[in-house]
């Protein structure tokens, strides 16, 4: 069954977003009466019908719906946007599917990249999570500067994935944790300030193999060493 993504306010009837109601319409070619599921991306999944289609608007009216606990385990991922945007993109798709809470584009020293448009990147986060079935979304936050980010409360283990060669956790550790935010540099890799003010701020350097590794494939690799690692130690 197909799923959208709208809002949803626990009464018995919802309204497609324009993007989401063209393309049921106009690609999937749905009709009046047609059953699909709609997830809040808030925990929320609703089985519905389709009631009425118009220029301006899909109705749905709510046959069912449940509300799912948010996941126990978190990962919060900062990761400077590569110059190739496509890069970035293909790390934020992939990372949604496998199971990241949050997305934070990072601005480093290092950085050959600068602007970036976020709306286009949530887009991103909501097609992926759809498709992997999942009905809590990851959160993509407006871009920050590593200095200020850096200063920002974390309650969990802090990681840096980083270039030199100082003793570091073994990618595998993050199996065991249940909340950690990873930093993840750009091109160039952090800045020796960056990393001397990243150990001072208590993050632990994190290896993610032997291989040097391009900014989205280093990031992809620590979320699945989270995702997987935890799910094997699970049975």
């Amino acid at each position: 069954m197909h799923r959208c993504f709208a809002p949803l306010d626990g009464s018995s009837s919802c309204l497609l977003p324009d993007e989401e109601a063209h393309h049921l319409v106009h690609v999937l070619r749905m009709r009046e009466g047609d059953a699909v599921e709609v997830t809040d991306g808030k925990g929320g999944l609703a089985s519905c019908v389709i009631r009425s289609i118009s220029k301006k608007a899909v109705s749905l009216e709510v046959t069912d719906s449940s509300f799912y606990d948010a996941p126990t385990r978190r990962l919060h991922m900062a990761v400077a946007p590569t110059k190739n945007m496509d890069r970035f993109e293909w790390f934020v798709e992939k990372a949604t599917e496998v199971g990241v809470s949050s997305i934070i584009p990072l601005w480093c020293e290092h950085s050959e990249r600068r602007k970036m448009g976020v709306d286009r990147v949530r887009k991103l986060v909501v097609s992926a999570a759809k498709q992997s079935g999942q009905v809590w979304f990851p959160e993509c936050h407006e871009p920050l500067d590593f200095a200020k980010f850096i200063n920002q409360p974390f309650e969990g283990k802090r990681f840096i994935a980083h270039c030199r060669n100082d003793e570091k956790w073994p990618a595998l550790s993050l199996g065991g944790v249940e909340s950690a935010l990873v930093l993840i540099g750009p091109e160039g890799d952090f800045s020796r300030s960056e990393t001397e003010l990243a150990a001072e701020r208590g993050f632990i350097p994190l290896s993610l193999g032997a291989n040097r590794l391009r900014t989205e494939t280093a990031a992809l690799a620590a979320v699945m060493a989270f995702n997987l690692c935890a799910s094997a130690s699970n049975g």
